[in-house]
């Protein structure tokens, strides 16, 4: 057992549980899971129902309508193959060009569709720490959909995921064995018996279960033979093992021999000592901070094989513990990305933001969902920062803070990406977060009082003397007979564009 936290339960402690278990809330969240008291907030979030059921995932998205568009686009690929044998190659060229830009034309579309219904999800989610696994899961077993090219297995994945969020890790990795999204990405569906593929062998072993030194060369290669055989029916995704392109002789792994097939790898995987060991130390550094203590490693990692490699229970003996809520923990992380998105417009009430925005906005920053640059995940943590990524968090906080001037220019810089027409009409009439809830009126009278609410707000209070009387200064210069939504959008630009408000 880890040394557990003090039987004190501050406001702050429940706002930087809320953060890392999720993406941030509202002082009234915020105070609502401090009512709860440190175990029973643990217990809820660890107990939240699948958050939003009502966010319907895109209508391609249905098995059936996506097997329907699948047929179809196979017999218009017949047409045209038929259609350029009988054309002067010039014409065809161009007609299969046409054909080509139409079908990556759709494919981006339903990218974007599919980033947004996620992002949706983040942000209205009433199951935050679920959300939260999903993302994490998205990166230990990082799939992209520039190799996949299929937004819909993608989802599918997506959908895995959620469902094994806080569940067994040994359940959720032999399910990826037979996940479409991955098995593309990492060539399992061409590996044979007289060629296997050691991709997903090699990935299998390094980077989702083992950790580099715990395992051999000779065990991936091994693990390569088990892996064969395993096909994609390429219209309903579903997954089979084709035995007479399965190596069916004997294997060797981590000291034991059989006719293993890739179930069995995962299973032998799942069980070496070294694998619960290196799920806690990334579980740990995700939600916590980086190199943990080897005793925090140790405890999580005998808790993690004692509940059959269930996560749930890894979870609420790391919130629960003291380390979790130490001084190198709260306060030091710097938040992704998506973190910074979900939780600026969670901070400022902003349930429906501008058409576009999150996308992009995730693209500018560097955190693309259904995009993560390669087998490895994200690198995280002062990666996220750099001068470019520093300056446009400090743009897209005041657009989102203070509205659009009516040009859209703020929702286009550096882009590049198609859909911008669309996220450029939306950000013109964007007009800015409801202040009358951020900072009601009454508030705003008094400048030292509103600066004190809004740093309770955006930092949980933890923020230096010199800071905030930089901010109560400005409040008072901005005050005039009335202070308006404008000098408040101002007030709240000026505290997101501060170093203390990248880190949670």
């Amino acid at each position: 057992m880890l040394p557990k936290a003090g039987n004190a339960w501050t406001p702050g402690e429940a706002a930087h549980l809320l953060n890392r278990a999720g993406f941030g809330g509202t002082p009234s969240e915020v105070a609502a899971l401090h009512a709860l008291g440190r175990e029973p907030a643990v217990d809820s979030l660890l107990a939240a129902a699948d958050a939003s059921p009502e966010l319907a995932r895109p209508a391609w998205a249905a098995p059936e309508q996506a097997e329907a568009d699948r047929r179809k686009l196979l017999e218009e690929r017949r047409e045209l193959q038929q259609r350029m044998r009988e054309l002067p190659e010039e014409e065809a060229a161009k007609l299969r060009t046409r054909f080509r830009n139409k079908a990556q034309g759709e494919e981006r579309r339903r990218v974007q569709e599919a980033r947004a219904w996620w992002f949706r999800r983040i942000l209205a989610s009433r199951a935050p720490l679920q959300e939260k696994m999903t993302l994490f899961w998205h990166d230990h077993f990082a799939t992209s959909v520039q190799k996949v090219k299929d937004p819909v297995w993608m989802l599918r994945q997506n959908e895995l995921f959620r469902k094994h969020a806080l569940g067994g890790f040994k359940e959720l990795t032999q399910a990826v064995v037979r996940d479409p999204a991955m098995m593309i990405y990492l060539d399992a569906n061409n590996s044979r018996k007289d060629k296997p593929n050691e991709n997903f062998a090699r990935e299998l072993f390094e980077l989702f279960t083992l950790g580099e030194g715990n395992y051999s060369e000779e065990d991936i290669r091994e693990a390569a033979r088990a892996f064969t055989g395993y096909r994609i029916n390429r219209l309903d995704g579903s997954v089979s093992h084709i035995r007479r392109q399965w190596d069916e002789g004997s294997k060797t792994l981590f000291g034991k021999t059989g006719k293993f097939t890739g179930s069995d790898v995962v299973a032998l995987a799942v069980d070496q000592p070294g694998s619960s060991r290196f799920i806690a130390r990334k579980i740990w550094e995700f939600f916590a901070y980086e190199d943990p203590p080897a005793q925090a490693v140790s405890v999580l990692g005998d808790i993690l094989r004692a509940n059959d490699h269930c996560i749930a229970p890894l979870l609420r003996e790391m919130f629960l513990s003291r380390e979790f809520y130490s001084e190198r923990s709260i306060g030091t992380q710097i938040k992704s990305p998506v973190q910074f998105l979900a939780q600026l417009l969670r901070q400022l009430e902003v349930a429906d933001p501008p058409a576009g925005f999150p996308g992009i906005a995730q693209q500018q920053l560097g955190q693309a969902l259904f995009a993560p640059p390669n087998v490895a995940g994200w690198d995280w943590g002062k990666a996220w920062i750099n001068t470019n990524t520093l300056l446009t968090r400090y743009n897209l906080a005041g657009f989102i803070s203070k509205g659009s001037d009516g040009s859209g220019a703020e929702m286009a810089v550096g882009d590049g990406a198609r859909g911008a027409g669309m996220a450029r009409r939306a950000g013109q009439t964007w007009k800015g977060p409801d202040y009358a809830k951020v900072a009601p009126r009454t508030l705003r009278q008094d400048p030292d009082a509103l600066v004190t609410s809004l740093a309770q707000r955006f930092f949980d209070g933890r923020i230096p003397d010199k800071a905030r009387a930089t901010f109560a200064e400005y409040a008072r210069a901005k005050k005039g007979a009335v202070f308006t939504d404008k000098e408040t959008a101002e007030l709240c630009h000026l505290m997101l564009s501060t170093p203390y408000y990248q880190l949670c």
